[in-house]
């Protein structure tokens, strides 16, 4: 494991083939780590590329600079702790490849600093879905269940007391049945093991929804991306046909959020996590979609 100061956080993160002549970074979503990519990142370098894959705010190993710094989840900050990880390591241009949450933080980072990666490529989030007021149907309200659980006081109390369980029902909801082997969720979980992942996850789903005030340290960065605005990098979409949390609508017909090239492609057989579910396929997508 490696760490990288950025101005708020010291970001622990796993590189792979460092002497590789392009770079690709992957960001996991919730509730995982950056063992996600475990499986993906042998065909990346395979191919030649540099790797790294870091791990969010909240998620161990990566920690607060200060214990004064709000535990801040809205999604701006998510997206402003990439652009802080990317500069901090001095990547030029790198490939930005994000999941769930790491979907969010990689496109709202190439949305505040334009040209900061040559693609991108979302898995299981469609682009332009973080605005409170975005039009949901019934089934996708009904999926989001947790979003409002977690503005009430009963759920906040669940997810400080019992995080590991919260978050193990996700895995065996969000996926085809058997999908994943109990022991590399344990192992996922103990990314989970900080104070400050309840109180992160808890603002960035209040906040997505108008139910807790913006981080000031952010106000510039909201007004940047609210509305969405227009990319112009290449972007590849990879959305699981059976996501039980994200349903593949949600990433469909978002071409007028592009001004390059822009393909979405969905994965037969596949629920909420394509890197985990057929990491081949993903890998695979990645390499043709950048080569």
């Amino acid at each position: 494991m490696k760490f990288i100061e950025t101005p708020l956080l010291r970001i622990g993160y796993k590189e792979w083939n460092p002497e590789g002549q392009r770079t690709v970074v992957l960001t996991h979503g919730w509730p995982d780590s950056l063992r996600c990519w475990h499986h993906v990142v042998p065909f990346l370098v395979e191919a030649g590329y540099r790797v790294v894959a870091p791990a969010l705010r909240g998620f161990l190993p990566t920690t607060f600079l200060s214990d004064d710094t709000p535990r801040t989840g809205q999604l701006s900050a998510l997206g402003r702790d990439m652009v802080d990880f990317v500069q901090a390591l001095h990547l030029e241009k790198p490939v930005l490849v994000g999941h769930d949450w790491g979907a969010r933080a990689v496109a709202n980072a190439c949305g505040l600093a334009p040209g900061l990666a040559s693609h991108m490529v979302l898995l299981s989030v469609g682009y332009g879905t973080n605005d409170p007021s975005q039009a949901l149907t019934m089934e996708q309200t009904q999926l989001y269940w947790y979003h409002w659980f977690f503005a009430t006081d009963r759920g906040m109390r669940v997810l400080r007391e019992d995080a590991k369980g919260v978050a193990q029902h996700m895995w065996d909801t969000w996926a085809p049945k058997g999908w994943y082997l109990p022991h590399e969720f344990d192992q996922t979980a103990l990314a989970f093991n900080s104070p400050d992942w309840p109180e992160v996850v808890l603002h960035s789903y209040q906040h997505r929804w108008g139910h807790a005030p913006s981080d000031p340290y952010y106000t510039a960065d909201e007004a940047l991306l609210h509305p969405a605005p227009v990319l112009s990098l290449p972007t590849l979409v990879l959305h699981g046909e059976l996501d039980g949390a994200s349903l593949p609508a949600t990433s469909a017909h978002k071409e007028q959020f592009f001004s390059g090239r822009y393909e979405r492609q969905v994965l037969k057989g596949v629920g909420h996590f394509p890197q985990r579910e057929a990491p081949s396929k993903v890998a695979q997508a990645i390499l043709q979609f950048i080569a």
